[in-house]
């Protein structure tokens, strides 16, 4: 099944990945771990998945800028999603998005349509996200 969703291009270009949806943000500063790719924050709900190569999906980012420097560090090692799909914008996310230069696309509609592990193709120029649902 395709479906093609339309939010606000934040970060242009294209990427395509697996979907990681994040049902809570993400703390950078102590909440993913940049070598893995994985999310280690001792109280989110999707502790020990990996972002690592796909599609980020979240509602936003929390805690302290770290997190810019805990994505770059993650980009640095190779285990930084290939795009994001959020639906809050705040400072934190701001410069994070700025550091990894990934797609990104914000919108709550593209947001809430996407589950963990469908195929996304993210364009951060036209703002739309194409979800390959396989049922």
């Amino acid at each position: 099944m395709l479906e093609l969703v339309h939010g606000r291009g934040v970060v242009g270009g294209r990427a395509r990945g697996r979907a990681l949806v994040c049902t809570a943000p993400v703390s950078g500063w102590g909440g993913i771990d940049p070598r893995t790719g994985t999310i280690v924050e001792s109280s989110h709900p999707q502790r020990g998945q990996s972002f690592a190569g796909g599609v980020l999906v979240l509602p936003g980012a929390k805690g302290s800028s770290g997190w810019s420097g805990q994505f770059h560090l993650a980009k640095l090692q190779g285990t930084a999603p290939c795009a994001i799909v959020f639906t809050r914008m705040n400072s934190k996310l701001a410069l994070g998005l700025v550091v990894l230069d990934v797609p990104a696309v914000t919108g709550a509609e593209a947001f809430g349509a996407i589950r963990t592990g469908d195929l996304v193709e993210v364009d951060g120029t036209a703002g739309t996200v194409l979800i390959r649902r396989e049922n």
